[in-house]
């Protein structure tokens, strides 16, 4: 099983003259380790039920080009890019960029975007839930085009693009791997089947990670897609090193249902670059025997 690094939290002692050191030898950190991923978030506002929203949190894409400078292995992405906050066809070319700045290495997260507060506050239209959907698919549709050999007309309901040129094309071909975010049976899950090279479930126990895959697997056979062609990955929200043992036998259970990636985070830490280099020395080694 593969460790991913998931980097939420920005509020530590030094203030704002602490981010981006504490940032960069995290992702180095994770880099050197052995880690296969270092997401961040894409939100605007930190996210309330973690801190309140006044907290620092920095813009996504522009943190990602500042680690694709500074690390040389480690594939780079948001937890997930929210639809609603880019053009889709400006959007495809910020994740091209940093496909081809990092040579190879970017990971396109996305999903249908949630957080009402920060919309609301920075002017941002937040359409209802299944319009936001309707976005999504539309979305993956048009990076799909842009990261190919199509750069002719493309027609939806939301958006109309005269052409789709994108250039450079992304290093990854047929463009880097599209991650869609939440376990949503009818509507995120169908996604999946149907555009996504990784799904991304939150991970509360293994049944109902069994579940979401079983109903995965069913979208896949209705759009004709052969599910091992999906990886599968988890959110996993206790930290590793509480309780490592424990931590590697639960991770033999996800293992045993095709779960093949999970991401762990640096909450509760004040020095998340230690945080990180010390899971990969006690974790990654043994994880990646299961």
């Amino acid at each position: 099983m593969k460790l991913a690094i998931h980097y939420p939290n920005f509020s530590f002692p030094g203030g704002n003259t602490a981010i981006a050191p504490l940032l960069a030898a995290t992702a180095r950190a994770a880099d050197e380790g052995g880690a296969s991923t270092f997401t961040l978030m894409d939100h605007w506002f930190q996210m309330e039920a973690f801190a309140p929203a006044t907290e620092p949190m920095l813009e996504g894409y522009t943190s990602l080009g500042f680690l694709a400078g500074i690390t040389r292995r480690i594939t780079l992405g948001l937890l997930v890019t929210g639809v609603t906050y880019r053009y889709p066809g400006l959007l495809a070319k910020t994740v091209a960029t940093l496909d081809v700045l990092s040579e190879g290495r970017a990971m396109f997260g996305i999903g249908a975007a949630w957080y009402e507060k920060e919309h609301k506050a920075l002017g941002v239209p937040f359409p209802p839930v299944a319009e936001r959907f309707e976005r999504l698919e539309e979305t993956l549709r048009i990076t799909r085009q842009m990261f190919g050999d199509d750069d002719g007309p493309f027609e939806g309901k939301h958006y109309q693009l005269a052409e789709t040129l994108c250039r450079p094309k992304p290093v990854q071909q047929p463009g880097p791997p599209v991650m869609i975010g939440g376990s949503g049976e009818k509507k995120t899950l169908r996604l999946v089947a149907q555009y996504g090279d990784l799904c991304n479930l939150s991970a509360p126990d293994v049944e109902t990670v069994a579940h979401k895959i079983d109903v995965l697997n069913q979208h896949c056979a209705d759009v004709g897609r052969d599910p091992a062609e999906i990886e599968k990955t988890i959110i996993f929200g206790q930290n590793p090193l509480d309780d490592t043992d424990g931590f590697l036998r639960t991770m033999e259970s996800y293992a045993k249902i095709d779960v093949r990636q999970v991401w762990v985070s640096n909450r509760g830490t004040d020095d998340p670059a230690s945080w990180t280099t010390e899971v990969c020395d006690r974790v990654l080694p043994r994880l990646s025997e299961i």
